[in-house]
């Protein structure tokens, strides 16, 4: 008998985070954009975006291994879900730094809160084999939300160039269709849950307990999300290199439309041939995307750098989850893959604030030879761990 791999839980969980993404990209793309023109420079986006990594990382932790403790899923998710979708949009109601800081705060805690959980309850409609496909399907249909977002911005800001706080109050009307759909999502019982212990520092040494396999796996992963800084890097290149707002928009919605119909299918791949091959070829993608980065200012080119670029995330961010899942017990899965989230959003912060520190410094093109070079090499090492399959 075949499995059905796409689940009633499976398929409204994408549909929820459809909905959120196209509230969270109607915003993302036009925010360096915002930001700089209320007088916010690389390096103030580079310590924002940092910041928030950071809290959404060390959320994740916490709330993954609370998860696991009280033996539910969907308090956690819905929480997340709705604080996150109203506090983007209060992002814009001030042009004040502070602000901006509190309001994107309180945008990732959101994320941090329900990632885990979310992902849990994914991996628990997934057998081994079948993981990849899972997590592709949903990164699939959360990224068509980061394509359709866009495209709404780049309409509004056809007809009001420059005017991007009204879109800020916009994106309410996709976050109240995502709390319509958590209201049909249900958790499945979860039979054995683990001792609670002291939650924060507990969540934070799941490395101590961990396996061999995901120690090498999180220990490469780690390495590489500290040369994989915010995407807005990639937007502030783009407009440095003379690109208007809706030519830059444009290249974002590209992005991520080459993002949505790869990520199913890199998935499947991933279960007929394995994480590790499908992982090393979006960092060939990666390398390929920032070299080209560092160097070019056509907008021809720009649109191919962005279809690789599409490719890695496709090739990368759901097969990560799919590939630490499988290394874990199912009793403390969230805590799993909420330590996973919590050390690479760290690693994220990091990536962030060094990639804002050196564009101030030395210029933009230093930023994507460096990250190009280290991935790189990275990959030569992944090759190399026979261990890891």
């Amino acid at each position: 008998m075949k499995t059905k791999i796409i689940t009633r839980t499976v398929l409204l969980l994408s549909i929820v985070s459809f909905f959120g993404d196209i509230s969270s990209e109607l915003l993302y793309p036009i925010m360096p954009l915002y930001l700089k023109s209320i007088g916010m420079g690389a390096l103030f986006i580079g310590m924002l975006e940092g910041l928030a990594d950071a809290i959404s990382g060390i959320s994740k932790s916490y709330f993954g291994k609370l998860s696991d403790v009280s033996g539910r899923r969907m308090p956690f998710v819905w929480f997340g879900y709705v604080l996150s979708s109203f506090s983007k949009a209060a992002i814009g109601l001030f042009a004040n730094p502070v602000w901006v800081l509190f309001t994107r705060s309180a945008d990732r805690l959101g994320k941090g809160v329900r990632t885990a959980s979310r992902d849990a309850m994914l991996s628990a409609e997934a057998t081994p084999e079948t993981k990849g496909a899972v997590f592709g399907f949903h990164r699939s249909l959360d990224t068509f939300g980061a394509f359709v977002g866009p495209i709404l911005a780049l309409v509004y800001l056809n007809y009001h160039p420059g005017e991007y706080r009204k879109l800020f109050m916009f994106a309410l009307i996709p976050a109240f269709f995502v709390v319509f759909s958590l209201i049909f999502v249900k958790e499945k019982k979860i039979e054995k849950k683990i001792e609670k212990g002291n939650l924060f520092f507990s969540s934070l040494t799941y490395w101590k307990i961990a396996t061999l396999d995901y120690k090498r796996i999180i220990s490469l992963i780690l390495l590489f999300t500290l040369v994989n800084s915010s995407d807005m890097f990639l937007l502030l290149k783009a407009r440095e290199s003379g690109l208007n707002d809706v030519q830059t928009i444009s290249l974002y919605i590209f992005y991520n439309l080459i993002y949505a119909i790869s990520s199913y299918q890199m998935g499947m791949l991933s279960d007929r041939i394995g994480k590790k091959k499908v992982f090393l070829m979006g960092l060939v993608f990666f390398v390929i995307t920032y070299a080209g980065m560092a160097f070019n200012t056509r907008v021809d080119v720009f649109y191919l750098l962005f279809f690789f670029y599409g490719l890695f995330a496709a090739s990368t961010e759901g097969i990560t989850k799919a590939w630490v899942s499988n290394l874990c017990e199912k009793v403390d899965l969230a805590t799993a893959l909420g330590f996973q989230s919590t050390t690479q959003s760290l690693a994220a912060m990091l990536a962030s604030f060094i990639a804002g520190l050196i564009w101030y410094s030395f210029g933009s093109q230093y930023v994507f030879m460096l990250a190009s070079f280290v991935t790189f090499i990275i990959a030569i090492l992944l090759i190399r761990e026979k261990r890891i399959a």
